[in-house]
């Protein structure tokens, strides 16, 4: 018995079609393999699939459908079905940006395989940069023009000089990259103190008659100090016993029983719910409980709008995946004001995302783009790719063989290249214009 957890993950379509033969191959032997997947190549080649749902978090957990892939391509109830049968898609934008027409410039780029290569990136659009894996595309973004960029502003980065000169830095004014690295690294860290809506909850709680006669302030209800907080387990809810040669063990607070505060502070309620039964609502429910609170409300519809309504607000940043952990921090960049400067580096988004999250997670990124911002990504999945206003093909194939620019332009330019294989993928998908 094999298990596999997504298996594609960082693979273009014609490493996965190799990677399908091999898991093939070991079926065909008498094993038996099971494998975590939203890659539609994979799913159309598996002999069952077990589709979960209907929804995320607590909006799922049950079988929604199960069977071969042509039960599943016409099962009324199943989304995965949906998207793989053609019945929902992800449609071709109709009309690319034609950007502010200033452009970041990277002259002379050698990083590891990249062949002294010079690339435009023309801001104020959404720019993907594609290839085959071990083609250049990680060494070109994250390793060499983010570092460049923090550089030519001032930061202090730490690298070796691997390209000749960055033009264009005038036009932008500050760079974010976006990653599915967790959005804190205690207990203590949720989606209410990141996105900033927790001191506006405290403020709430504070200004309460009952938190004024006490002379509770807003620290009161914080769990990251002294005073409102559980002092047993210093607010986390959880004690964490150190297992030495095994992995750290995290049991629930004897004394406040998960609860983080004291008696005192739970004591206080604003509409029938003390402030641990406001950190265990979901972002839907929170939206409707501050419906009268404008500033509250704007922070949880962003949240809503990154389809993350089922997850709670005080849920430890520890338990979040890496796509949902991604899309916490879009939805606090889409709730900053923006200046239409700014530049937005992915390193692969649509990494452990169902067809309907990438959907969503394209409406982000657009949105961003629309404010005149510039969005710039790594990615193999052809949804992403044909929504692109440009494109930056790398090849033509990995490692030693790589390193080249062997396309760029829209999608419908990228696809007419004779000598791409992202090319051959991209013109089936280009077919599916409405």
């Amino acid at each position: 018995l094999y298990i596999l957890d997504e298996p594609t993950i960082g693979l273009h379509q014609r490493d996965n079609q190799r990677l399908i033969d091999t898991l093939l191959r070991l079926r065909d032997l008498g094993n038996t393999l099971i494998v975590v997947e939203h890659d539609a190549q994979t799913l159309l080649s598996a002999d069952w699939i077990v589709d979960l749902g209907p929804g995320a978090g607590i909006h799922g957990g049950s079988i929604v459908a199960e069977g071969t892939p042509s039960m599943i391509l016409t099962h009324p109830d199943s989304l995965t079905g949906a998207y793989l049968s053609g019945r929902l898609r992800i449609p071709l934008r109709p009309h690319k940006r034609e950007g502010n027409g200033h452009f970041l410039v990277l002259r002379g780029a050698r990083k590891h395989n990249l062949k002294h290569i010079d690339v435009r990136f023309p801001l104020g659009k959404f720019i993907v940069i594609t290839g085959v894996s071990g083609s250049g595309k990680s060494s070109l973004l994250t390793d060499l023009l983010y570092p460049a960029i923090l550089e030519g502003m001032g930061k202090r980065v730490p690298r070796e000089k691997d390209f000749d000169s960055i033009e264009g830095l005038e036009h932008i004014d500050k760079v974010i990259l976006i990653d599915q690295g967790p959005i804190g690294r205690t207990p203590r860290s949720n989606p209410a103190t990141y996105t900033g809506l927790y001191s506006l909850v405290r403020d709430i709680f504070a200004s309460l008659p009952e938190s004024r006669a006490r002379g509770y302030t807003p620290g009161r209800f914080s769990f990251n100090v002294s005073g409102g907080r559980c002092e047993h387990c210093k607010g986390d809810g959880t004690i964490r016993i150190e297992m030495h040669f095994l992995p750290d063990v995290f049991v629930t607070c004897e004394v406040c029983k998960g609860k983080r505060f004291n008696r005192e502070t739970l004591d206080i309620r604003y509409k029938g719910k003390n402030i641990h039964e406001v950190l265990e609502m979901t972002v839907e429910e929170a939206r409707e409980f501050f419906g009268s609170h404008p500033r509250l409300v704007e922070k949880l519809d962003t949240l809503l709008s990154v389809g993350l309504g089922y997850i709670k607000l005080g849920q430890s940043a520890l338990t979040f995946s890496g796509g949902e952990a991604q899309r916490i921090k879009l939805s606090l960049e889409l709730s900053r004001k923006s200046t239409g400067r700014t530049l937005y580096i992915l390193d692969e988004p649509t990494t452990g995302l169902h067809f309907a999250d990438v959907k969503m997670l394209l409406e982000v990124l657009n949105r961003l783009v629309d404010r005149g911002n510039t969005v710039i990504l790594i990615e193999h999945q052809l949804d992403v790719i044909k929504q692109a206003d440009w494109i930056i093909d790398l090849g033509p194939e990995g490692g030693d063989e790589g390193g080249w620019i062997v396309g760029e332009g829209t999608p419908e330019e990228v696809a007419a290249r004779s000598n791409s294989h992202t090319a051959i993928y991209l013109r089936s998908v280009m077919q599916e214009r409405e």
